[in-house]
């Protein structure tokens, strides 16, 4: 009898039973018998069970334009008649009622449930065209995003099915409404794999939005692994003191000895493994080897004291504050210059429900230059035409207002019938255009794009057929388009 034999041998009963249960749970196994005898036989049945560990994909599928993503989520719903979305014809009807007809039944949240009228708000912003492509947007509040627009490809057509951030922005990252799914970069990270074993394939940034007056909630399950190898979850880097925690030895514990105990823990480990065959053994033993290597890798990366000058007049003073959007955007840039295979930043406070004069300002200064300068650094170190980069929200906003109306201030609500994205980058058409809304933002009347049309074109750029890229999980092959017809958006690419 091997040691493996010999260690889940010596397992009381009860530990056995348990161990293998959750095994059969955990993967959706159909045959309850098979269960309870695995539960007795031990090391024969626990292989059985190790070996339904999927394989990994042969991955791309054909030739992919991108290897990176930056994906800039704008927690809140940035309102999309306010930024790209330009609607003139909305300064006649200021403070009439939103017709029924526009409407249309649409449900609502309870923050404007109650309201006797649906008064219409004009955006108080200055509006221009912008590059070759002649995009009507918001050059008051983005004058530098104005300079690339012709780099960027604009969804203005897109929707979703949830109303409400939680199952907005769950389906957003992760294809579903309901939580527990893995999120998209779990999902490039286990089909793609590492471009740099010192580093995570997937790191996550929580930037702070210079205003705070209303931020949501946001937490580690956007970017968890959900049925995937807990080894493709995404790691997030705090804002201040140890990016990662306890990544630094303890007083008088040397590289060495640290070495030799993660040697010892390891062998241990693998013995598990073999014996049991739980998968998060194996997620266990590859977090401590990355830990180890991020030891050395993670401090150099971190240290933007070497940047030179000409990069902070780029992405602004701003980057040199850590937890800002441009601390977060310039660092989003050195780990994929470092093959980080998917950055995920989020800037929060785009939920305006109210004072949208005050708080939009902020949150265009916070985004706008950091998102111009990633661009053309990019550019600068040959990167741009392979790293994809997304920006956009979980929803829209609504024309009318909530709450009071003025001239010159106005909230508005949640809007999932139409809001506005933008891409660019690796396989991106720069200067295009897709997608037209009614006049008053609030339906989709051209070319739309559902989440998961999205989500397909996102995977296409990397290489991948949404409809074959899958993961079997409870007796299903999931896929992150879901089961519902998805369609690359053939106007974004190159």
């Amino acid at each position: 009898m091997n040691c493996n034999s010999h260690l889940f041998a010596h397992l009381p009963t009860e530990t056995k039973i348990a161990l293998t249960r959750r095994q059969f749970f955990g993967r959706g196994r159909n045959v309850l018998g098979a269960a309870a005898l695995g539960s007795l036989l031990g090391e024969s049945s626990s292989r059985a069970l190790a070996a339904d560990v999927a394989a990994k994909p042969a991955l791309p599928h054909f030739a992919a334009k991108a290897k990176n993503v930056i994906y800039l989520h704008m927690v809140g719903g940035p309102s999309q008649m306010d930024l790209y979305d330009y609607k003139p014809e909305m300064v006649k009807m200021y403070d009439k009622d939103l017709p029924d007809s526009i409407r249309n039944g649409q449900r609502l949240t309870g923050m404007t449930s109650n309201q006797t009228r649906f008064p219409v708000a004009p955006s108080k912003f200055k509006f221009s065209q912008a590059g070759q492509c002649g995009l009507w947007m918001n050059t008051e509040l983005l004058p530098y995003t104005a300079k690339c627009v012709d780099d960027m490809a604009f969804i203005r057509s897109m929707h979703t099915d949830a109303i409400n951030h939680e199952p907005a922005i769950t389906e957003m990252q992760t294809g579903s409404m309901v939580a527990g799914r893995p999120c998209i970069g779990s999902w490039l990270s286990y089909g793609l794999g590492s471009l740099n074993q010192n580093l995570p394939t997937f790191v996550v940034l929580v930037a702070k939005p210079s205003n705070t007056e209303q931020v949501q909630a946001i937490s580690g399950k956007l970017w968890s692994s959900g049925f995937l190898p807990g080894e493709h979850a995404g790691v997030s880097f705090r804002s201040s003191g140890d990016p990662i925690l306890y990544i630094n030895n303890p007083n008088g514990i040397t590289p060495e000895m640290r070495r030799r105990q993660l040697d010892g823990l390891n062998q241990l480990n693998e013995m598990a493994w073999h014996a049991v065959g739980d998968p998060e053994t194996h997620t266990r033993i590859e977090q401590y080897e990355m830990a180890f290597r991020m030891q050395a890798s993670v401090p150099e990366l971190t240290d933007i004291t070497k940047e030179p000058a000409a990069t902070f007049e780029l992405y602004g003073e701003e980057a040199k504050k850590p937890g800002s959007f441009a601390n977060s955007i310039l660092m989003a840039r050195r780990l994929t210059e470092r093959g980080v295979r998917f950055v995920q930043i989020y800037h929060n406070n785009w939920d305006h429900h109210s004072n949208v004069s005050a708080r939009m300002p902020s949150q265009c200064k916070d985004v706008d230059q950091p998102c111009h300068a990633l661009i053309q650094d990019l550019k600068q170190r040959g990167m741009f035409d392979d790293t994809l980069i997304i920006w956009g929200g979980e929803f829209g906003r609504t024309i009318y207002s909530q709450g009071g109306l003025t001239h010159e201030n106005y909230g508005r609500d949640h809007h999932p019938r139409c809001f506005t994205m933008w891409m660019a980058g690796g396989g991106v058409k720069g200067g295009s255009i897709i997608g037209e809304t009614d006049d008053f933002s609030y339906n989709v009347v051209k070319d739309p794009v559902h989440v998961r049309d999205f989500h397909a074109t996102v995977l296409h750029l990397l290489g991948i057929d949404h409809e074959r890229f899958t993961y079997r999980a409870q007796g299903l092959d999931f896929r992150l388009t879901g089961v519902e017809k998805a369609n690359v958006v053939q106007g974004v690419l190159s």
